[in-house]
């Protein structure tokens, strides 16, 4: 892989966004729906049907607001791709291995952490900055290696490419 995948990974990735974003606003349709329904009036003061019902909404709003907020971010990345590659920094496509020499891709994003694409027969794994293995990559160089603390365990990884 190379440098010329990032635009197709990132397609890869608001793909998967705008599909959590779909399901985000369904079910926010939904729980408004249930939380203005004429059955969810309360009958005592015991019933908190109609406060539960506005809480799932208030929260499934929020979730929408945060897909949307996901989905502008890549955008905003796609537009401004890193053109250098001397270090680890949002954008990037990294190579590592580990000390077994079991290869390890991600992709250096800005929210979305944990998605999982495939591309040419690789799996790419998405990073955040804020993940244990983000804050040991980020603004390393080329054969430099991470020391990443993960479950109570050490993993170490050193950098092969950066794209």
């Amino acid at each position: 892989m190379n440098s010329s995948h990032k635009p197709q990974i990132i397609d890869l990735i608001l793909d998967d966004l705008q599909q959590a974003f779909k399901g985000a606003m369904h079910a926010a349709d939904q729980a408004h729906s249930a939380a203005t329904d004429d059955q969810s009036v309360a009958e005592t003061q015991y019933d908190t049907l109609a406060i539960e019902a506005a809480y799932l909404a208030h929260g499934q709003s929020q979730r929408v607001a945060e897909c949307l907020a996901d989905i502008n971010a890549y955008d905003q990345l796609k537009a401004t791709l890193p053109k250098s590659l001397d270090e680890i920094v949002l954008g990037c496509l990294v190579h590592l291995l580990d000390e077994d020499d079991m290869e390890k891709w991600i992709f250096f994003g800005p929210a979305a952490g944990g998605i999982k694409l495939k591309l040419n027969n690789h799996e790419v794994v998405v990073v955040t900055p804020s993940s244990p293995i983000g804050e040991a990559l980020l603004g390393l160089t080329l054969g430099e290696e991470a020391e990443v603390h993960i479950g109570g365990r050490v993993v170490f990884y050193e950098v092969e490419a950066i794209y």
